[in-house]
C-alpha cells in the first residue's frame, strides 16, 4: 500500500507516492530525480548518501521518506546558488579534494553542517567531523585542505 510523502527539497516542494519501506536516498534519487545523492552501503557506514535534513547531516539511507514527510531536505544540488558554488564546493575544486567523486557529494555536506556549527575548525576537528564519510581514493589529506579552504572563504565573505 503507498502513501503520498510531501518534502521539501532544495526549496522545492516535492509530492510522491511511495512505499512505506522506501528510503529517503531512493525518494530522492528516483522520485525526484536527484542523483547527487549516492547510495553507497545502506548501511550507514560510508556516508556517500549525506543529505542536511531540517539543517542536520543525516545519512539518508537510514531514514525512511515516510518518516521525512513534511520536512525540509538539501541535497548537493541545493547548494550552489545564483550560478556560484557554494564555498565548500568551490573548496573542493580548488584543493582537489576529490578523485572519483563518489564520496563527494556526502563529504561536502557534512562540510557544510560542520562549517555552520564551528566556522573556523581545526584540522582535528574537521577529521573528526568526516569520520563517518569514507573515501577509498584521497587519503582525506585534500578533503582537509578543501574544508579549511571553505572555512577561509566564508570567514571573508562575512568580513
Amino acid at each position: 500500500m503507498k502513501t503520498v510523502v510531501n518534502i521539501r527539497v532544495n526549496g522545492v516542494e516535492q509530492s510522491h507516492e511511495v512505499e512505506p519501506r522506501t528510503l529517503l536516498v531512493h525518494f530522492l534519487r528516483d522520485c525526484c530525480r536527484l542523483t547527487g545523492t549516492h547510495v553507497g552501503c545502506e548501511t550507514s557506514i560510508c556516508g556517500a548518501c549525506t543529505v542536511l535534513f531540517e539543517g542536520k547531516a543525516v545519512k539518508s539511507c537510514t531514514l525512511l521518506a515516510v518518516q521525512a514527510d513534511g520536512s525540509e531536505v538539501t541535497t548537493i544540488e541545493g547548494l550552489a546558488a545564483d550560478g556560484r558554488l557554494h564555498p565548500v564546493q568551490e573548496g573542493f575544486w580548488e584543493r582537489h579534494g576529490l578523485q572519483c567523486g563518489y564520496c563527494t557529494p556526502g563529504m561536502i555536506m557534512m562540510a557544510v553542517q560542520l562549517l555552520e556549527r564551528n566556522p573556523k575548525p581545526t584540522r582535528e576537528e574537521i577529521c573528526h567531523a568526516i569520520e563517518g564519510n569514507l573515501c577509498r581514493c584521497t587519503g582525506y589529506s585534500h578533503i582537509i585542505d578543501a574544508i579549511e579552504y571553505a572555512a577561509r572563504k566564508i570567514a571573508e565573505v562575512k568580513k
